[in-house]
């Protein structure tokens, strides 16, 4: 597990936060602001979801008093869908409570194609009353444009993402060149409609692809963000930010580091390369 871990580092930021945060404050010294993200989800219990609010809470309040420039991200099935949709919305409406204290944003995570049209749905909810808050959707899945102009029609913002979950085709886009056409796609309506939309990406032909279609269409950089991963193209990140870019960085840590970065690997064959070939590479 030892050597698992010196692997592992270089994309997960601490075991705790108090591990973690030099490299947020490090990263914000760059110019970025960062979304935390306590690693944990699937939860099996109503008591579970317990520790990870409190967690957040203390992530919120070290946020604001360290004043970081950064918000949070959280995992529905962290905090309890598998086990009840309502429960669910308790506790993420409990963390949104807390971060609007402190005048911070929280992002929805999107996992697997069973729970999209949920996650969706408690997004919408809780966005009517609560409007620091955010989601993501996935480019791969067939579905994602309609869900895009959804979304964009209530005035959510979304962090637009490939996807990594593995996807039967009857519902997903399963060759690279069609998932890039799909963000491309998608990318034009959040532009064009939608609220200060997030381009979660590695992919440097997306990268400069919107750069690119952004400025052709008189688009000002400060209309949208680029967000990638901790220990992923961090010089790509800083070069972003001195083009004057909006640039965010998903910081994950916590004791469930291993499953964390095992799935990540399994999810696809293709994470195995990406994760060996960023390694090595800035």
């Amino acid at each position: 597990m030892g050597i698992l871990w010196m692997f592992a580092r270089r994309f997960v930021a601490g075991r705790s936060l108090t591990e973690a945060l030099p490299k947020i404050k490090a990263l914000n010294e760059k110019g970025m602001s960062v979304t935390l993200d306590i690693l944990g989800e699937n939860v099996t219990n109503r008591e579970e979801p317990e520790r990870f609010i409190d967690g957040y809470h203390e992530v919120l309040r070290t946020i604001a008093g360290e004043e970081i420039n950064g918000g949070i991200s959280i995992k529905p099935t962290m905090l309890g869908m598998d086990i009840d949709d309502e429960l669910c919305r308790t506790n993420v409406l409990r963390i949104l409570e807390e971060a609007n204290k402190h005048d911070l944003f929280v992002r929805i995570d999107m996992e697997g194609s069973a729970y999209t049209q949920r996650t969706i749905d408690l997004f919408l909810k809780l966005f009517e009353q609560n409007k620091n808050v955010g989601i993501v959707i996935q480019a791969y899945l067939h579905r994602s444009l309609e869900d895009i102009r959804t979304i964009n029609s209530a005035g959510g913002t979304v962090r637009l993402c490939k996807g990594a979950y593995k996807e039967p085709k009857t519902i997903a886009c399963k060759k690279m060149k069609q998932i890039r056409e799909n963000f491309k796609e998608i990318t034009k309506v959040l532009l064009r409609e939608g609220t200060f939309p997030a381009i979660a990406t590695h992919d440097m032909k997306l990268i400069r692809w919107t750069k690119e279609w952004t400025a052709a269409q008189g688009i000002g950089k400060d209309a949208y963000e680029f967000q990638m991963l901790f220990g992923m193209r961090p010089k790509v990140q800083e070069s972003l930010v001195r083009d004057g870019y909006g640039m965010r960085v998903y910081v994950p840590f916590g004791t469930h580091w291993f499953p964390y970065f095992y799935r990540r690997l399994r999810e696809r064959k293709e994470n195995i390369w990406f994760v060996i070939k960023n390694f090595f590479k800035s």
